[in-house]
């Protein structure tokens, strides 16, 4: 009888579910993921196309449309897309990494079915298994504000979206090898622009004009600093939250991280114009590693002249910080919804956990790793949601993760946090490498309070931003440092907690929160409001087969 309870109670769930898509618009795409060979900086690779376009093409939705992606998989690899920064609202079964989904085979396809609900921004999409990204398979991806809900800025008269990221030679199966057996990654060997190498990319200009740039660091460890040559830039978004506008002459985009400017064109009165350069070079490096893209004005010529905007000093942290911390939440203003986005007064709020996650290195049979307060995470056969859903009891104890500071000797394991739906959690990223680190955390957008040098203490929180803190979903970490956020955790779900650098996430620097109400242990207690049930076209592997 239990069985037949719980049978129903899905099926109810998934009723509501659909009576609830019905009404939403929805958003069609079929998406092709295949091999080609592309000409870039200067060599021939085998990269990753969608519908035969690097970078895929733009996925397009208004704030909660529902968003259907069918994929095929034409690689000869498994395959999984991940939605970078999507909040996926209690839809966990959707966010396409391995700790969630079983991968769609070669030769297969595979349906995504979510909703944007209260979610506007701009973002990416990229493939999340076997460092598939180092090939390319990513794409931009805008969500637009509802007609109803007024946008705090002028419509811009276009938009662009510029993917920049850190690119190398090699192929992605090469570089993966070379981390099975220890390696790190080398030196980048360029900067694209949307897929492309110095000046192959360009940006039609009219004098007068604004327009809005949607970037997005789609590479694979590079911070990189963006600037347009002889233009200003004001920033108005970052990742689903409206941000106090102001001036920039450059920004640090970090590895995973997103931002709206808006750049209004130049006007002559004898109407002479010439191209401008666009730069993202790497910062926090002892190398030099640039990339340029071109603004074109009508007859303007090719070649930009006149002074290159200089970057700031590579290792000029004091200076990067002063910008994190610049960036700051508009209160006045609504995102997705009417109301402004300050009416949640996320500092009055009790913290009901403090989770200290200290990242730091290890070897494993003489190979290098990564940790997470002591643990690097290893996948079991069957994705942690089914073993979840199943309750596969054996493969994940509850709580296992070990608090910071730990006695234990780092090790391999599966990290998964239990936390209270509804908690409101407390989490201090803590950097004691001479490295830049960058943090994401799927299903949610979180509030960055604090930033600091050296080591995170109590006192810390005294000076902590506890009124208008910028909210995103990515979030860096300097070198010998911490970084400090407040997060509501209410969106119930199996979600991925990870570096964003593809080498220190592949070598096991992520950890996942399982975020659950009272009773859900015993699946006949789950309420209808609850989670998303099980998706009726859920790929099977492992121990679910």
């Amino acid at each position: 009888m239990r069985h037949v309870f719980v049978e129903v109670v899905v099926l109810i769930s998934l009723v509501i579910l659909e009576l609830s898509y019905a009404f939403a618009p929805i958003v069609s795409y079929q998406w092709v993921v295949s091999y080609s060979q592309r000409f870039i900086l200067g060599g021939n690779k085998q990269v990753i196309v969608i519908n035969d376009m690097f970078p895929g093409p733009m996925l397009n939705a208004t704030a909660n449309d529902v968003i259907i992606v069918n994929i095929f998989n034409n690689l000869h690899e498994p395959f999984l897309m991940t939605w970078n920064g999507l909040q996926l609202r209690k839809n966990s079964w959707q966010d396409g990494v391995r700790g969630t989904n079983c991968p769609i085979l070669p030769g297969t396809n595979w349906t995504y079915r979510f909703q944007v609900k209260d979610q506007i921004g701009s973002y990416f999409y990229f493939p999340s298994l076997l460092l598939q990204k180092a090939a390319g398979g990513y794409g931009a991806i805008r969500i637009y504000t509802p007609e109803l809900v007024p946008v705090p800025f002028p419509k811009p008269d276009e938009e662009y979206d510029i993917l920049i990221g850190d690119w190398f030679y090699a192929d992605h199966t090469v570089m993966r090898a070379s981390l099975d057996t220890g390696h790190s990654l080398p030196k980048p060997d360029g900067i694209l622009f949307n897929g492309r190498g110095p000046e192959e990319t360009f940006f039609a200009f009219e004098p007068g004009k604004t327009y809005r740039l949607r970037i997005s660091n789609v590479g694979l460890k590079t911070c990189l600093n963006f600037r347009i040559q002889d233009h200003d830039m004001l920033l108005v978004e970052t990742e689903g939250t409206y941000v106090q506008k102001r001036v920039y002459s450059s920004l640090d985009i970090h590895v995973g991280q997103s931002y709206s400017v808006l750049v209004t064109a130049k006007t002559d009165p004898v109407g002479i114009y010439r191209s401008y350069y666009i730069y993202a070079t790497a910062r926090f490096t002892d190398f030099y590693l640039g990339g340029r893209a071109l603004i074109r004005y009508p007859n303007s010529p090719l070649d930009p002249v006149g002074p290159v905007p200089l970057a700031p000093a590579s290792w000029d942290y004091s200076s990067s910080v002063e910008q994190a911390l610049s960036i700051r939440m508009d209160l006045n203003v609504g995102a997705a919804r009417s109301n402004p986005q300050g009416s949640y007064h996320y500092g009055r709020i009790n913290v009901t956990r403090t989770i200290i996650l200290h990242n730091d290195v290890m070897l494993s049979s003489g190979k290098l790793r990564y940790t997470i307060n002591g643990v690097s995470f290893v996948y079991p056969d069957t994705p942690l949601k089914l073993v979840d859903h199943f309750q596969l009891n054996d493969t994940i104890i509850p709580d296992m993760f070990p608090v910071y500071p730990s006695n234990k000797t780092p090790s391999l394991g599966t990290s998964v946090v239990d936390i209270h739906y509804k908690d409101f959690v407390h989490i201090v990223f803590q950097n004691p490498l001479f490295e830049l680190e960058s943090y994401h955390i799927d299903g949610y957008n979180f509030f960055v309070v604090g930033y600091g040098f050296g080591a995170w203490s109590e006192s810390k929180r005294a000076g902590y931003n506890l009124v208008d803190a910028v909210s995103r979903s990515t979030i860096q970490v300097y070198p010998y440092s911490w970084a400090a956020i407040l997060i509501a955790m209410d969106n119930q779900g199996m979600w991925n907690v990870r570096s964003q650098k593809a080498e220190q996430w592949y070598l096991g620097q992520e950890l996942y929160m399982r975020v659950k109400g009272e009773g859900q242990e015993d699946p006949s207690n789950i309420p209808v409001r609850d989670e998303n049930p099980i998706p009726g076209n859920v790929i099977r592997c492992g121990k679910v087969l």
